[in-house]
């Protein structure tokens, strides 16, 4: 199945690249109905003029699909691999052009998840996830929310069932939900700050974070005195929506909340700039709920396994972690005007936590993504990013007293290495084949997966196809 799979593919591209051919040379392309299906924007166009018509009354939707073909080449868990899909839809409706009112904003938007899943923990072991399609098969609502716009546009106000990867450490110039240069979701948003969740074999807490495909009530400020600064701040419910659906909508004590802050400067991005552009964030997050010390995590589950009474897990209140994203120009090929935007662009991250209360203490992530690299390919996007993720040191310290007790009974050490890192090199080419249609070969190394917290996986050579098309 997997094989006939790929050579669906292959022919998928043997026809995408013919296509793109035809796009570009020919003696009277005007005339080619084949060059002016590639070059639209959709692949079904107008929809008849609908999409047009909608528009104008302050109406814009969207259809997304993307389509993956993962494989552990070697190493990880075991070798093997399966299909992912998703669809993304949204709506936005303008309230200017809709009843003039000015100033708001409403969106929708929704998620079909399906496929063979998991696939990262079933056959890499990694935290980090290979692959931004890896999520749990659902058929739910995504964000939905109203946002009003004040002082003319410089004050803006948020609020409904959000995520947070939506609004806060979103990256600008290298990636995007819906113009994926690189496929493992660390590049994406963070693997720190998924330290939220519980940990696994941990008291539970019930509280987590609200990011892609899951959303939680919220409400987000922005105030943006002048185009190149803002400062934002949101506030969302500690525990994000998991349900099948996405319609629980659920704030709760218990649960605690979640909280973002961020300062953001815009380098060179005003239409009159002539300068190279770029992209600087600074921000910071507080979780108010308790977390499980992970020192007495990791003991407790030790002590229990070999037939010990387990201590208490003492409570930590509150968690929180900060960041730094950058994103710059650092060559374009073309003046501004050029709407391929072809050139190299440059990214750098690096997160913090604190080791107490959290799986991973920093995180450090960089790269280079460069579109319209080969010739009479201005579209095409070569990008390679390397990702180094900390495991807890208060977790490394509680291994090596587990193995020191271990030894002093006679016993085997219960851990043969001591957690330390996850590491990610990606290197990935994104081929244009028409205006609304991509395919991208993904070749990934992923060294220590897990970071060595449970078991000691190897280091793993990951493979991945993947597919987008605009309908």
């Amino acid at each position: 199945m997997m094989k006939q799979r790929l050579h669906g593919i292959v022919l998928t591209l043997a026809l995408g690249l013919t296509t793109a051919s035809l796009a570009e040379s020919g003696p009277e392309p005007s005339s080619s109905g084949l060059r002016r299906w590639a070059e639209q924007d959709y692949m079904f166009g107008d929809w008849g003029g609908l999409r047009t018509d909608l528009s104008k009354r302050g109406i814009d939707f969207e259809f997304f699909y993307a389509a993956s073909l993962p494989d552990n080449l070697a190493g990880g868990l075991h070798t093997g691999g399966l299909y992912q899909g998703g669809l993304l839809m949204t709506l936005d409706v303008d309230s200017q052009k809709l009843i003039g009112y000015a100033g708001g904003t409403f969106h929708a938007s929704g998620l079909s998840l399906h496929g063979e899943k998991p696939f990262s923990d079933s056959y890499v072991g990694d935290l980090n996830k290979v692959n931004m399609l890896d999520l749990p098969n659902s058929a739910r609502l995504w964000e939905l929310w109203y946002q009003q716009k004040f002082l003319d546009g410089k004050l803006a106000l948020k609020v409904g069932e959000l995520s947070i990867d939506r609004d806060f450490v979103v990256p600008e110039l290298y990636n995007s939900l819906g113009a994926f240069t690189l496929i493992n979701q660390t590049f994406f948003f963070p693997t720190l700050a998924f330290n939220v969740y519980d940990i696994p074999g941990f008291p539970p807490h019930h509280h987590g974070l609200a990011s892609t495909p899951n959303a939680a009530p919220g409400a987000v400020l922005r105030w943006g005195p002048v185009p190149s600064f803002y400062a934002q701040a949101g506030v969302y419910g500690g525990d994000p929506d998991q349900t099948y659906s996405g319609t629980r909508f659920n704030l709760s004590e218990t649960e605690g909340a979640l909280a973002y802050f961020e300062l953001g400067y815009h380098l060179n991005q005003q239409t009159n700039d002539t300068g190279l552009e770029g992209s600087y964030k600074l921000g910071a997050f507080y979780h108010t709920g308790e977390f499980a010390d992970v020192y007495d995590g990791v003991t407790s589950v030790v002590l229990s396994a070999a037939g010990f009474p387990a201590p208490d897990v003492r409570n930590r209140g509150g968690n929180y972690g900060a960041y730094f994203l950058a994103e710059q120009q650092v060559f374009r090929e073309r003046d501004k005007a050029d709407p391929a935007k072809q050139g190299l662009i440059a990214f750098f991250r690096v997160e913090g936590a604190p080791s107490d209360r959290n799986l991973t203490q920093f995180g450090i992530n960089g790269g280079l993504v460069y579109r319209g690299l080969i010739p009479g390919r201005d579209w095409d996007t070569l990008a390679v990013g390397l990702s180094y993720l900390e495991m807890s040191d208060d977790i490394r310290r509680a291994q090596q007293d587990a193995n020191a007790l271990a030894s002093g009974f006679g016993l085997p050490s219960p851990f043969e290495k001591l957690a330390d890192y996850e590491g990610v090199i990606e290197l990935s080419y994104k081929i244009q084949l028409t205006a609304w249609w991509t395919l991208q070969p993904s070749v990934q190394r992923v060294l220590h997966p897990g970071g060595y917290v449970v078991s000691t996986t190897p280091d793993a050579w990951v493979g991945i196809l993947q597919t987008t098309l605009r309908f």
